[in-house]
C-alpha cells in the first residue's frame, strides 16, 4: 500500500480512494441562489399589479372621472422610467437608488435618497394590505346584508388594520427563511391572478358591448380627459388660484396623484441581483413583461371602471373598492357576479398581501447595500443561524410596516397620498443621478436608455433627460400638492437620515478604534460536514460538475471562466479553499478573514453572472491530495485552476497528475489551468 496524506491532516495506508472521510465546511448565504425571470416578474408585478386595486380610486378622488386617463399615462410613463433602471443595472450588480446616487452625488445625497426610499418602502406593504383588508370587508359586508339581511358591526378601517397586521406578520416569517421560498410564493399568486385578468378582460369588452348595444344606464360614457380637482387635491396651491387653474399645473397635480400606479420600480434593481444568467437578456425579459401585465390590468380595468360604472352611483361607494364595484355592474345573472366578485376579492387579497413581501425583500436589499457601506452597524448584518437570511434587518422592516398600518388607522387614501411622495422622489433621485453618470463615467454601459446624439462629439442623452425632467417637475408638483405627504415624508426622511448618520459615525469610531479600514465583507452561515459528496453538497445527478481551487481573492479568472460556460453547459460549479493546517486546528480557525474577503468576491462575481455555486472549505495538509481527493468524491468532470505566481504550470499539472492516480487510478478527468482571458493549459487524464 502507498501512504497517502488524507483531508484530516493523517496519512493512511488505503486503497486509492480510502482514508478517512474527509471533513469540510459547507459555505452559504442567501446570495448563491438565483431565480428565473418569471419569478423575478412576479415579484415586482406582486407591487406593480396590485396597485389596480386602489390607484384608480385614489386618483378618482383626487381628479374626477379623467383618473382613466391619467393612470394610462402613468403605465406609459413607467416603461420609460424602467429603462432607467435597466440602465443602471447594467452598471451596478448591486443596484438601486443609494448605489447610484453614491456615485453621482455623494455619501450625503444617498444618505438623502435611500431615507426618501425607506418611506417608500415603509408604505408599500400597509396600502396594499390595508387595500386588500377594504375589499374583504366589503364583500363580507355585501353577502350578509344581501343574504342575511345583516350589517357586520366591525368597520371596514378597523378590519382593515387587523387584516393587514396579520399579512405582514405572515410574510415577515417568510421573508427570513429567504428569498427563493418568498419568490415562489409571488410567482404562484400571480399565476391566480393572471386567470382572474382574463376574465375580467372578456366580461368587460361583453359588457361594454350590451351597454352600448342596448343603451343600458345610457350607454358608454368615455372618461373626460380634463381632472377636476378635487378637496385639497391642490394643496397649498389652493391658495394661489391664478397658479391652480394653468392647464399644464391642473395635468400635471392629476398625474402627480396618479403616479403611485407604477410602483415596483427599485424593487426590480433589489431583485436584479438574483436574476439567473443569462442576467441582462432576463433583466430585459421581465421589464417588458412587467410592462403588458400591468398596462393590462392596471389601465384596462381603471377604463373599464369608467366605462362601465353608471354615474348614479357615488364614488364613495367604490374608491376603497373599485374592482369589487365593477364586477357587480357586469352584464350577467347577479348570483354569477357575486361569485366573480369572490374571486376577485380573494385574488386581490392575494396579490396585495404579495406586495407585502415585494416591500419587505426590496427594503432588505437596499438596507443591506446600505450596512455593506458601514452606514448601518455590522450588526445588522448578520446572518440567520438556519437560513443565511439577514433577519434583524428584516425585523426592523417589519416592525416599521406593522406601526405604519396602525398610525393610518387603515385610511387607504391617506396612505396613497404619502406612498405616491416616496415612489416620486426616490424615482427623481435615480434619474438624477443616472444622467449625472452619464459626463461623469464614460465607460461602456451593457445598456443605455435610447435617444442619444452626439454634437460635435459630444453624447446629449435626449431620452434620459426628458424622463428625468418630467420625474423632477412630477415630485415638485407632489411636494406643493400634497400636504401631508410632504409633511409626513419629509419627517421621515429627516428622521432616518439622522439615523444613518449616527450609526455611520458609530461604524466609523469602532474601525477607527479597532485601526481598521473599511471594507466589504459579505457575511456567511458555515455548515459543517463530515464527509465530502454529492449528497451533502445538495448537489443534482448526471449535471456536468467543476471544481475551482482558489485561495487568491483577485486571481479569480478560472472561476469566471467557469461561470461563463456555466450557463450553456448546464454545469455545476463548486468553489473550493483549502486550510493547510495540522490535526483539528483547521476547525478551530476554519473561516478567517482570508478566506471571507475571498468568498465575498466569489459571491460577487456569481451575482454578476447570475449562476449558482457552492462554496466550500477542505481541511487537509496536502493542497494537491485535497483537490484530487474533492474532485474524486464529488464525481467532478473537470478542475479547473489559476495561474500560480510560484509554480510553473506544467509542475501544477504534474502534482495533480500524481494525486489523481493515486485517488482515481484511471478515472478519467480533465485539468485547465487558465492562464488569462482566452489562454489555457488542458490535460486529460
Amino acid at each position: 500500500m502507498t501512504t497517502v496524506p488524507t483531508a484530516g491532516g493523517e496519512t493512511d495506508r488505503t486503497g486509492r480512494s480510502g482514508g478517512k472521510a474527509m471533513r469540510i465546511v459547507v459555505v452559504t448565504t442567501v446570495m448563491l441562489t438565483f431565480i428565473s425571470f418569471w419569478r423575478a416578474a412576479a415579484v415586482v408585478l406582486n407591487d406593480l399589479a396590485s396597485s389596480a386595486y386602489y390607484a384608480g380610486g385614489i386618483a378618482a378622488e383626487s381628479i374626477g372621472k379623467a383618473a382613466p386617463w391619467f393612470i394610462l399615462a402613468v403605465m406609459l410613463f413607467s416603461y420609460a422610467v424602467r429603462a432607467v433602471y435597466v440602465e443602471s443595472c447594467s452598471m451596478f450588480v448591486r443596484g438601486g437608488v443609494y448605489r447610484i446616487v453614491k456615485e453621482a452625488m455623494g455619501n450625503t445625497m444617498a444618505k438623502i435618497s435611500v431615507s426618501a426610499l425607506m418611506f417608500d418602502y415603509a408604505l408599500t406593504g400597509p396600502i396594499s394590505s390595508v387595500s386588500a383588508g377594504q375589499y374583504l370587508h366589503g364583500l363580507f359586508r355585501d353577502t350578509c346584508v344581501h343574504m342575511f339581511h345583516w350589517q357586520p358591526p366591525i368597520a371596514a378601517n378597523h378590519f382593515s388594520i387587523i387584516f393587514a397586521l396579520a399579512v405582514t406578520v405572515y410574510f415577515w416569517l417568510l421573508n427570513i427563511k429567504g428569498i427563493e421560498e418568498s419568490s415562489g410564493k409571488a410567482l404562484r399568486i400571480m399565476q391566480v391572478t393572471t386567470v382572474m385578468v382574463a376574465l375580467i378582460f372578456v366580461w368587460s369588452l361583453i359588457t361594454m358591448y350590451c351597454k352600448q348595444r342596448y343603451q343600458i344606464d345610457g350607454g358608454l360614457q368615455v372618461p373626460p380627459f380634463k381632472p377636476v380637482l378635487g378637496p385639497d387635491a391642490a394643496g397649498w396651491l389652493d391658495n394661489v388660484p391664478w397658479l391652480k387653474n394653468l392647464g399644464i399645473v391642473v395635468f400635471m397635480v392629476g398625474f402627480g396623484h396618479s403616479v403611485l400606479a407604477m410602483s415596483g420600480e427599485e424593487t426590480l434593481a433589489q431583485v436584479y441581483r438574483e436574476i439567473e444568467a443569462p442576467k441582462h437578456k432576463n433583466l430585459l425579459r421581465t421589464g417588458l413583461l412587467i410592462f403588458l401585465y400591468s398596462m393590462v390590468f392596471t389601465s384596462f380595468v381603471t377604463f373599464a371602471a369608467g366605462l362601465i360604472i353608471p354615474d348614479s352611483i357615488p364614488l364613495k361607494d367604490y374608491k376603497d373598492n373599485l374592482i369589487s364595484c365593477l364586477v357587480m355592474q357586469f352584464t350577467g345573472p347577479g348570483a354569477l357576479k357575486l361569485l366573480m366578485q369572490a374571486f376577485v376579492v380573494g385574488v386581490g387579497a392575494l396579490i396585495l398581501s404579495g406586495a407585502v413581501n415585494t416591500s419587505m425583500i426590496g427594503a432588505n436589499g437596499v438596507l443591506n447595500r446600505v450596512a455593506e457601506d458601514g452606514v448601518l452597524d455590522d450588526w445588522f448584518r448578520q446572518p440567520h443561524g438556519r437560513f443565511g437570511t439577514t433577519y434583524r434587518i428584516i425585523n426592523l422592516i417589519g416592525i416599521l410596516q406593522c406601526a405604519t398600518i396602525v398610525l393610518s388607522e387603515g385610511d387607504v387614501y391617506i396612505l396613497g397620498e404619502a406612498y405616491a411622495f416616496g415612489v416620486v422622489w426616490s424615482f427623481a433621485f435615480m434619474g438624477l443621478a443616472m444622467l449625472m453618470l452619464r459626463w461623469k463615467h464614460k465607460g461602456e454601459r451593457g445598456w443605455k436608455v435610447p435617444l442619444n446624439f452626439k454634437i460635435r462629439g459630444i453624447e446629449v442623452p435626449a431620452g434620459l433627460g426628458a424622463i428625468v425632467f418630467v420625474l423632477l417637475m412630477v415630485a415638485l408638483t407632489n411636494l406643493v400638492t400634497k400636504k401631508l405627504a410632504t409633511i409626513s415624508g419629509l419627517s421621515f426622511t429627516a428622521v432616518f437620515f439622522i439615523l444613518f448618520t449616527i450609526s455611520e459615525w458609530h461604524s466609523h469610531h469602532k474601525r477607527r478604534k479597532a485601526a481598521m479600514a473599511h471594507e466589504h465583507k459579505e457575511k456567511f452561515r458555515l455548515d459543517r460536514k463530515s464527509d465530502v459528496t454529492p449528497e451533502a453538497l445538495d448537489l443534482p445527478e448526471g449535471k456536468h460538475r467543476i471544481l475551482i481551487p482558489a485561495r487568491d481573492p483577485n486571481n479569480l479568472v478560472h472561476l469566471k471562466t467557469a461561470l461563463e460556460e456555466s450557463h450553456a453547459k448546464g454545469t455545476d460549479v463548486v468553489v473550493m479553499t483549502i486550510k493547510v493546517e495540522k490535526g483539528d486546528q483547521a476547525f478551530q480557525h476554519v473561516f478567517t478573514s482570508d478566506e471571507e474577503k475571498l468568498f465575498t468576491n466569489v459571491v460577487n462575481l456569481a451575482e454578476k453572472y447570475g449562476e449558482a455555486l457552492v462554496p466550500i472549505v477542505v481541511s487537509s495538509n496536502n493542497s494537491w491530495f485535497a483537490i484530487a481527493r474533492t474532485a474524486y468524491e464529488l464525481q467532478c468532470d473537470e478542475v479547473l485552476l489559476g495561474k500560480s505566481e510560484r509554480i510553473p504550470p506544467d509542475i501544477q499539472m504534474e502534482q495533480l497528475a500524481i494525486m489523481w492516480a493515486q485517488v482515481a487510478g484511471n478515472k478519467p478527468i480533465m485539468f485547465r489551468i487558465i492562464m488569462g482571458p482566452g489562454k489555457e493549459i488542458r490535460a486529460s487524464l
